[in-house]
């Protein structure tokens, strides 16, 4: 057992244990069937728990998609800012920021544009909404630090235009409601716009 896990009582290791399951089942529904076409009961049944259990975790459907998709967010973001320490130029390296995030946003389009709309209308009192704000956060941080490479951008400049950038992002995510528009094709289209905005 990982001294984390030991480190918790036998309480919080079988809270801990439900999360993973709630998390593992409905991210495998979500993904073979669109989370519209999930049911509550199909997630508490598929995760060995009661439903009165599952939304002491998250209360609404929206709210576990957002549990499930923060999570993927998180590593997307992660890996981007990996990709981005090794990119030069402002622009080549606030995209391989954006590059995985977009690709997380599309491996299920009807769920990705689901989790964009609870992020902006979602209810902000809840936890999970408030965790995929404050991974919004983190991505424009990362990207203002990315700006902050070009001597002409202040750092007030950054925040702002990274702020931007991430607009950019979400309104061209939203958008692309066609499921066999690639990433690829969006990351061109966010290339343009934020090439647009720069100091040249």
């Amino acid at each position: 057992m990982p001294l984390a896990a030991q480190s918790l009582g036998r309480r919080e290791r079988n809270k801990q244990a439900k999360l993973e399951r709630i998390i593992a089942a409905a991210s495998e529904l979500f993904a073979e069937q669109g989370v519209d076409e999930v049911t509550t009961q199909q997630i508490a049944d598929k995760a060995d728990i009661g439903a009165g259990t599952l939304f002491l975790y998250a209360k609404t459907k929206g709210e576990l998609l957002l549990l499930v998709q923060n999570a993927h967010y998180a590593t997307a973001l992660a890996n981007g800012q990996a990709a981005a320490e090794k990119t030069p130029g402002v622009l080549g390296a606030t995209l391989a920021i954006i590059r995985p995030v977009v690709n997380c946003n599309r491996v299920h389009v009807d769920n990705g544009r689901t989790y964009l709309r609870e992020m902006v209308f979602g209810d902000p009192r809840e936890p999970h909404h408030a965790e995929a704000l404050k991974i919004v956060a983190q991505t424009e941080q990362a990207v203002a630090g990315i700006l902050s490479r070009d001597e002409a951008i202040t750092d007030a400049d950054a925040a702002t235009l990274a702020r931007v950038v991430s607009s950019i992002m979400f309104l061209t995510m939203a958008s692309a409601v066609n499921p066999h528009t690639g990433t690829e094709e969006i990351i061109e289209n966010i290339r343009g716009q934020i090439g647009a905005i720069l100091p040249r």
